[in-house]
């Protein structure tokens, strides 16, 4: 076997009693779980936002966006319930580049898994306790979900994880709510089957345990666009689209059918920029369509302090270092306005 095993990590537990969240953390991710599953399954109107980062790459600068998103939710708690992104790990196609907080805990460091675990742990762990927010993540790593199982609010399966077995057993058996994305294809076939899989419950090995799950009824699914076999990048949050995936996720049998919109990715062709027009123009396909109305229930946008992004190498304050984001003076514009379109129509 090529691999060099360099060290046993300590599990799951021994890295929550280190880092452990407060009393108040612990109440306020049991109220922000439950205002979430309203959202989802429909038992409150409010519009569901995930904004933030789209890679998590240092502690301090994603604390001070996230203090500031705080200020804007409570300008806008009355139409729009925020989730944070806290994307501690970054999906990379080939595997080359930087690949996230987990890994690189100092982007301008060698990657120390140790020193990464601790990292995700203490800056989720902050955000919860001193603002509040339970945030979202993604799962790209199912074994790991375990190290913040007790501080995350929201889990999202990416394009190109949706399609794995483990992704999918291992959401089945979260207690919150999984956006399941659709595959980088396209296909939404493969999404309902994803979301079908995560619905139901399993018997699998986790963690070097057997475990039984009993299904996560709040699983659900992203659109964030695709890509053809000729390498163009194709939205998928245009009215027509939305219509048709409506109709065909209504019939499925499956519970709680919800759809949140990515505004960037395929849909935005990467041009963080659009990220505002696709915002808008989902709340006006939602206005015209009583369905699209029912079954949309929030939206996803790549947002930072500062707007685009830099190498890895760079010095810029909360600029990213991945994927390009709205700076957070646009995303703020962007809330507000999103806010009384929402209050218009009630």
């Amino acid at each position: 076997m090529n691999m060099n095993f360099k060290r046993k990590l300590p599990i799951p537990m021994e890295i929550k009693e280190q880092y452990p969240i407060s009393e108040e953390g612990s109440a306020s991710r049991k109220a922000n779980d439950e205002e979430i599953k309203k959202i989802i399954d429909g038992r409150s109107d409010k519009f569901l936002l995930i904004i933030g980062p789209c890679s998590a790459d240092r502690e301090d600068a994603v604390l001070d966006y996230i203090n500031r998103l705080k200020k804007i939710q409570e300008d806008v708690k009355d139409v729009i319930f925020i989730v944070p992104r806290i994307y501690t790990n970054k999906p990379r196609t080939t595997g080359a580049g930087y690949k996230g907080m987990l890994h690189q805990p100092d982007p301008l460091k060698d990657p120390d898994i140790l020193k990464g675990l601790i990292a995700i742990r203490k800056v989720h762990m902050r955000a919860l306790n001193e603002t509040g927010f339970s945030c979202a993540d993604e799962m790209l790593y199912p074994e790991n979900h375990r190290f913040l199982s007790d501080v995350l609010g929201y889990v999202a399966v990416g394009a190109r994880s949706v399609e794995d077995q483990q992704h999918r057993l291992t959401a089945s058996g979260l207690d919150l709510p999984v956006g399941m994305k659709n595959p980088t294809s396209g296909d939404l076939r493969i999404l309902l089957n994803s979301i079908k899989a995560a619905q139901d419950g399993h018997t699998f090995i986790y963690r070097n345990w057997e475990v039984e799950t009993t299904g996560n009824k709040y699983a659900h699914a992203i659109l964030r666009g695709y890509v053809d076999n000729q390498g163009i990048a194709h939205p998928n949050y245009h009215l027509e689209e939305l219509r048709y995936f409506c109709d065909i996720y209504k019939n499925s049998g499956l519970a709680n059918p919800a759809i949140i919109v990515d505004c960037n990715h395929d849909n935005s062709g990467k041009n963080y920029l659009r990220q505002i027009d696709i915002a808008k123009d989902v709340l006006h396909s939602m206005a015209i369509d009583e369905e699209i109305n029912k079954y949309v229930k929030g939206l996803m946008i790549e947002s930072y302090l500062e707007d685009g992004n830099q190498s890895s190498d760079g010095t810029i304050y909360g600029k990213s270092i991945t994927d390009p984001c709205l700076g957070i003076e646009k995303s703020q514009s962007l809330i507000y306005e999103l806010a009384d379109i929402l209050r218009s129509r009630k």
